[in-house]
C-alpha cells in the first residue's frame, strides 16, 4: 500500500513536470506574461495603429500583483484554446499596471505613468479589460473610446462571446452584450462548443 502510495505521488510529481506548458510566467513587477501581450511603448495611438495595420483590435488589460482574479483569468480563461486562438488572432494586446509607473499616452495626447493613466481612466478593479474600435478621435481619453469595458474575471463563455460582440460590431447595433451572450449561450451548448461553467 505504502509502495503504491509513494509510486502514485512520484507519478504525479512527474507528470507536473511534464506540463510546463500549464504553467504562468510572472513578469519582474508581478503581473502574469503571455505570449501574446504586446510589449510596446505604451502610446496608445501607436498602439491602436500597429492593431489596425495587423488587421486585430487594440484590447488594454488593466492588471495588479496579487490579484487573484488576474490569475484566474489567465490560469483559467485564457489558456483555454478557442480564448487563446480568439486572442492571438484578432487582439494587440497591452498591459497596463495599476500601480506602476512605466509611462503611457493617452488618446488624446496626456503623458501619464500607469497608476496615474487607471486613475484618470476610473479603472477600479483588476483585471478591468478596455476593447477600442478602430478609430479614435485625437481629443478621446480611452476612458470615453472605449466600447466596452469589463471589469473582473469572468468564465470562459462570458469572455469568448464578449470578444466576439466587439469583433463583430455588436456595440454598434441595438442588441446590448446581455441579450447577445444569452443567445450565444444557448446556441454554444447546443453546438457542444464551450460549456457553462468553464
Amino acid at each position: 500500500m505504502f509502495k503504491l502510495a509513494r509510486r502514485t505521488l512520484l507519478s504525479l510529481g512527474l507528470a507536473a513536470f511534464a506540463f510546463p506548458a500549464l504553467a504562468v510566467e510572472m513578469g519582474d513587477d508581478g503581473l502574469h506574461k503571455t505570449a501574446w501581450q504586446r510589449d510596446t511603448f505604451k502610446d496608445l495611438r501607436e498602439d491602436l495603429a500597429e492593431a489596425n495595420a495587423e488587421g486585430k483590435r487594440l484590447l488594454v488589460m488593466v492588471e495588479q500583483r496579487g490579484c487573484i482574479y488576474c490569475t484566474k483569468m489567465h490560469e483559467e480563461v485564457y489558456p483555454d484554446p478557442e480564448i487563446t486562438k480568439m486572442i492571438e488572432d484578432n487582439f494587440f494586446v497591452i498591459q497596463i499596471n495599476m500601480f506602476g509607473d512605466v509611462e503611457v499616452t493617452d488618446f488624446d495626447g496626456e503623458s501619464l505613468p500607469e497608476k496615474d493613466m487607471v486613475q484618470k481612466w476610473g479603472a477600479l478593479f483588476t483585471p478591468t479589460n478596455l476593447y477600442f474600435p478602430e478609430e479614435v478621435a485625437e481629443d478621446v481619453s480611452a476612458k470615453d473610446a472605449a466600447v466596452a469595458t469589463v471589469p473582473g474575471a469572468f468564465g470562459k463563455l462570458t469572455t469568448y462571446n464578449m470578444m466576439q460582440w466587439v469583433l463583430g460590431h455588436g456595440y454598434e447595433g441595438e442588441e446590448p452584450f446581455q441579450k447577445y451572450h444569452a443567445r450565444q449561450v444557448v446556441m454554444q451548448q447546443e453546438q457542444g462548443k464551450l460549456k457553462v461553467g468553464e
